[in-house]
């Protein structure tokens, strides 16, 4: 086996510090697009996936829940990642030299203030790594990035400004991607469920097929409905929820909803992130 992870960006990327963190023994492998993390999986070429889905301060990551349900993989895992952004530049260069940043536009909308305040123009790059390898290849002065201490460290860059994001908390939350489910576990902090389904088209349908959760006690963390196929008319629906599907609540409420439904996947069980309850 090639004892791999996959994660989108270049490394020094926020996927790539999440890999880090949660699998220090592997070896990371870049890839140009989601697709490509995905096929990597797919095709053997790693064991596992990095995934990110939501930011706390940004919301959720474009076109992921779309890709999910089609990618052939199993969710076996989450990682929540605290996201510190720093602002880079050249070796010697001052804060009050930088006019410009390049980063991902999730980046530069989580640092909207901190640039505002310092009259600091925003440009949109392709990700967060490449943007820091883009300031070090084009030699400006006056030209920053925002990445992690790590995209600095291997493009020899330095941190002119510490944690510049706008939010205290800013967090990444990732779904770790695998070829097989794992039912097995039960984790310390509890479990969690995730699948999508579509409903019947019958009057109130939301509304009773989530009756289910509320009459057995079991929480839906996350709800989100998109479009399919171009069709308006046809929304397929993503949920996380509290539990396993082996536990009597769960599954009281799983059978409700199939009763409304006229497809549900379940895209993985896996052990709850510790720090998912923090603050709780």
């Amino acid at each position: 086996m090639p004892n791999a992870i996959a994660f989108q960006g270049e490394l020094g990327a926020y996927s790539h510090q999440a890999c880090f963190e949660t699998y220090p023994g592997m070896e990371p492998l870049p890839c140009r697009t989601f697709e490509d993390t995905i096929t990597a999986v797919r095709e053997g070429r790693a064991d596992l996936a990095m995934v990110p889905v939501d930011n706390s301060t940004f919301g959720r990551v474009a076109d992921i829940h779309h890709l999910l349900p089609e990618s052939g993989l199993h969710i076996v895992g989450e990682a929540f990642v605290r996201v510190h952004i720093n602002l880079l530049a050249l070796p010697g260069v001052r804060l009050d030299q930088i006019e410009s940043a390049v980063s991902h536009t999730m980046l530069l909308g989580q640092c909207r203030a901190f640039l505002e305040r310092h009259g600091i123009h925003r440009i949109t790059g392709a990700d967060t790594a490449g943007s820091a390898r883009h300031v070090a290849e084009a030699g400006q002065p006056e030209l920053a990035a925002l990445a992690s201490d790590l995209a600095g460290e291997i493009h020899g860059l330095e941190v002119i400004a510490h944690h510049i994001e706008d939010q205290g908390t800013n967090t990444t939350r990732f779904l770790i991607m695998a070829r097989e489910p794992d039912f097995t576990r039960r984790g310390d902090d509890g479990m969690m469920t995730t699948l999508v389904f579509r409903l019947r088209s019958i009057p109130a349908a939301l509304y009773k097929a989530l009756g289910g959760f509320a009459t057995n006690g079991v929480n839906l963390t996350k709800l989100e409905s998109y479009i399919m196929d171009g069709n308006f008319n046809v929304a397929q629906f993503y949920a996380d929820i509290e539990g396993h599907p082996e536990d009597a609540p769960v599954a009281r409420a799983l059978d409700e909803l199939d009763y409304f439904t006229s497809d549900i996947s379940i895209l993985g069980v896996y052990p709850a992130d510790p720090r998912r309850h923090e603050g709780d």
